[in-house]
């Protein structure tokens, strides 16, 4: 068949233009292609169990829940189809030992810290964690509420010889000095002794805490990562040396400045939790 005249001259534009459009995949799968323990697979560990909010029904493989929303949108950029993901569980404290992996990632809510960092490697940080009011219902039910105003007004206790004194200044400026604790044992039982109204935790830390080791715990609300001093940063673990390494940081940069990883924090750690913002 013969075309137009005028149709044959956009044969060769099209053409470039889906060169081009393919590009970025392309290039995504050459980036991660013979890097991973199977190749055209990337094999992601997660815990076993794996917790809620980070994953939802213990079940990553439905991309549920804050970390496999992650990892599924990292794969993507890395040129994965959603098939191509494989989910293993792990123990958080063997991962973290050094050695071969039967992974090429792992997603636990791994603090990047300079001593782990000597025998694993990480990616670029995928969640920079958000500093949370640990209260309890009580409190909460005599007025207390997630504005700065009324934290003001609270009786805070604090751990004597960590960042969370000066971050309290720095968060809240609370009007009475805080009751200070040898650690953070000791602030949970004030807290459920109701020598003090709150104290200030890393979200992970408080939403475990409010779920398991304080009756009546609840989360009163949460700063944005931004107003912290030095936050918990969270990086996917790997082996020591492991060549994924960039393909992993180029992904997790494009996702962070795309607005991906703000929207999914959003989704899975803001709204799912119900733990509304202090601004």
């Amino acid at each position: 068949m013969t075309l137009p005249l005028h149709t044959t001259a956009l044969v060769p534009a099209l053409a470039l233009t889906f060169v081009v459009a393919s590009l970025p995949a392309l290039a995504a799968n050459e980036c991660a292609s013979g890097k991973t323990l199977v190749d055209g697979k990337l094999t992601i560990a997660t815990g076993n169990p794996a917790y809620f909010p980070w994953v939802i029904d213990n079940a990553p493989e439905s991309g549920k829940g804050f970390e496999p929303a992650v990892a599924y949108a990292v794969a993507d950029k890395m040129g994965f189809a959603r098939e191509d993901v494989v989910w293993v569980r792990t123990s958080f404290d063997e991962s973290i030992q050094p050695g071969p992996k039967d992974f090429d990632v792992n997603m636990q809510q791994y603090s990047i810290t300079a001593d782990r960092d000597k025998t694993v490697d990480f990616s670029a940080p995928y969640y920079t964690s958000a500093m949370a009011v640990l209260t309890t219902k009580p409190v909460v039910e005599k007025g207390a509420k997630p504005t700065l105003e009324s934290l003001k007004k609270l009786q805070w206790g604090a751990h004597a010889t960590t960042t969370a004194v000066p971050m309290l200044a720095q968060l809240v400026g609370p009007e009475s000095d805080p009751l200070l604790y040898n650690d953070n044992a000791d602030v949970t039982a004030a807290i459920q002794a109701g020598q003090i109204d709150a104290a200030l935790f890393d979200l992970p830390t408080a939403l475990y805490l409010s779920a398991v080791v304080v009756n009546d715990g609840l989360l009163l609300g949460q700063f944005p990562a931004d107003r912290s001093t030095n936050p918990d940063q969270f990086g996917m673990l790997m082996e020591e040396g492991n060549p994924l390494k960039a393909c992993l940081d180029d992904a997790i940069k494009a996702l962070t400045e795309d607005g991906t990883l703000a929207k999914l924090e959003a989704t899975w750690l803001a709204e799912t939790t119900g733990v509304p913002v202090i601004k």
